[in-house]
């Protein structure tokens, strides 16, 4: 989070001393602290809660009792845990598991896992464990396993334990990778002891970035972003809007009639004029207003001719149903500027990044909309509409989002919720690449995040609630 511009010296100055410090204060110790969110969000879990081995254990006897293979597996390595408070906790669990040398009849007291690595068999399982301790319960919620990929990376057959002290060399290449991002992304914090915090936070979300990188099932890249210094709830609070996965806030919308044609083998907006370049919400949850106005752009050129670049700025300070830059929803944007009487370009009603008294002026207007329309939960469905109508206003989970360099994005469900979905954008095409589908999201957080300002997901398997909130103005 940029905190204004000072003077570099003296954080310079404490990066090249932390090196040394790191040593004899604990830096490793110290950074691997837990991050603890907002009353009843998800807690990160190191091995050594006193609850997690209980869950561990439920989840394996329960795995055990529900498989019909002839030996025992155990959890070989435990890659991520969280709980959360939900009457009662809830625990999520990420692990690896492996086959072991004792078969389910034996009643073994220790069990060896093989140490042939092809026998081992490991998969990557996501557990959803909701445990009652003062009535003594415990309930499997979910399970979820696939073959791991292997790599040429040796595994152990340990659980790994995370609260081991970081050798030097590591706190060495730690700093230098933070003092990389600071120079990259212009970054000055206001003290020495801001620096602190936020190098700390850098080191847990490139803890982050490395789990989604070995977990994802497509080709993404994630790492180093210029978000890479914010704890997720403050990524979240400061550039996601909360307002979408409140259904009850959700006004019904007229279904969008259904395409004339299938859906081609590949489509994309930005070949045919139709999109305008990637713009920057800033530090503002307006997310809403840009998803909507970048299909209002789309239809407008295809029923008119001319692509005009629109003002999110007067739907920020004009739209009464929304909270400008504390979340919005499209429905309401598109009924807004209904009232309104259309849309002013950007050049008259300019974006600020903040809510603003309203200063719309009717003779301005230079776009309007008669109505709006919701597309099916269908992912062939939504091609096909896009391909033969423009690009449509979509909302997603953007929990790896925060993290993502290039690729397609194919994050496990565990990390990306459909249900949770907390960030629109602009549909603007899809195609294949290297036989992996995607959707082509052009995002607004600047050209400088992304692939120029894009993000790439995988389509066919609703990915993180892609298919969830679809819409698209009506111009007749």
């Amino acid at each position: 989070m940029e905190l204004g511009r000072r003077r570099r010296g003296p954080v310079i100055q404490w990066l090249a001393l932390a090196a040394v410090m790191g040593a004899v204060l604990g830096l490793g110790e110290d950074l691997d602290r837990p991050l603890f969110g907002p009353p009843g969000s998800p807690i990160r879990l190191q091995e050594s809660d006193p609850g997690l081995k209980r869950a561990l254990d439920f989840a394996e006897e329960r795995y055990n009792r529900g498989s019909n293979a002839m030996h025992l597996r155990k959890i070989s390595r435990l890659v991520s845990a969280t709980k959360q408070v939900v009457k009662g906790i809830k625990y999520t669990l990420t692990v690896e598991v492996s086959n072991t040398q004792c078969k389910k009849t034996a009643m073994l007291r220790t069990c060896d896992f093989y140490p042939e690595s092809h026998k081992l068999k490991t998969e990557i399982c996501m557990f959803e464990v909701w445990d009652i301790p003062w009535q003594g319960t415990s309930t499997l919620l979910k399970q979820k396993c696939q073959p791991k990929v292997e790599s040429e990376v040796e595994e152990t057959n340990k659980v790994e334990d995370s609260s081991s002290n970081q050798p030097l060399e590591e706190s060495v290449e730690l700093l230098g990778q933070f003092k990389e991002f600071m120079v990259k992304y212009n970054k000055v914090y206001s003290s020495q002891e801001e620096a602190d915090r936020r190098l700390r936070i850098f080191h847990e979300n490139l803890k982050t970035a490395e789990k989604l990188q070995s977990l994802d099932q497509g080709s993404a890249e994630y790492g180093v972003t210029k978000f890479s210094d914010l704890t997720e709830e403050e990524f979240r609070s400061t550039y996601l809007n909360p307002l979408l996965s409140q259904w009850t806030l959700h006004r019904p919308m007229k279904p969008a009639r259904p395409a004339q044609n299938p859906a081609p083998d590949s489509w994309d907006w930005r070949d045919h004029g139709a999109v305008n370049s990637v713009k920057n919400q800033g530090m503002c949850g307006s997310c809403w207003a840009f998803s909507v106005i970048g299909n209002i752009e789309g239809q407008w050129f295809l029923k008119n001719g001319s692509l005009l670049s629109l003002s999110e700025q007067e739907l920020v300070d004009c739209d009464g149903l929304d909270q400008a830059c504390r979340g919005g929803l499209p429905s309401n944007a598109y009924e807004a500027i209904e009232k309104l009487g259309g849309v002013e370009t950007e050049t008259d009603y300019s974006y600020t990044g903040h809510k603003q008294k309203c200063d719309f002026t009717s003779r301005k207007v230079v776009a309007y909309i008669n109505s709006s329309v919701e597309l099916p939960p269908d992912e062939r469905e939504i091609a096909a509409w896009l391909a033969e109508n423009g690009p449509v206003s979509v909302a997603l989970n953007a929990f790896a989002m925060q993290f993502y360099r290039k690729g397609v994005s194919h994050p496990l469900k565990i990390f990306c919720n459909p249900w949770m979905i907390d960030h629109a954008v602009l549909m603007v095409g899809y195609g294949q690449r290297k036989g992996i589908p995607f959707w082509a999201i052009k995002n607004s957080w600047g050209e400088d995040y992304g692939e120029q300002g894009y993000y790439y997901l995988y389509r066919g398997s609703n990915a993180c609630g892609i298919s969830k909130m679809c819409s698209s103005a009506v111009i007749n």
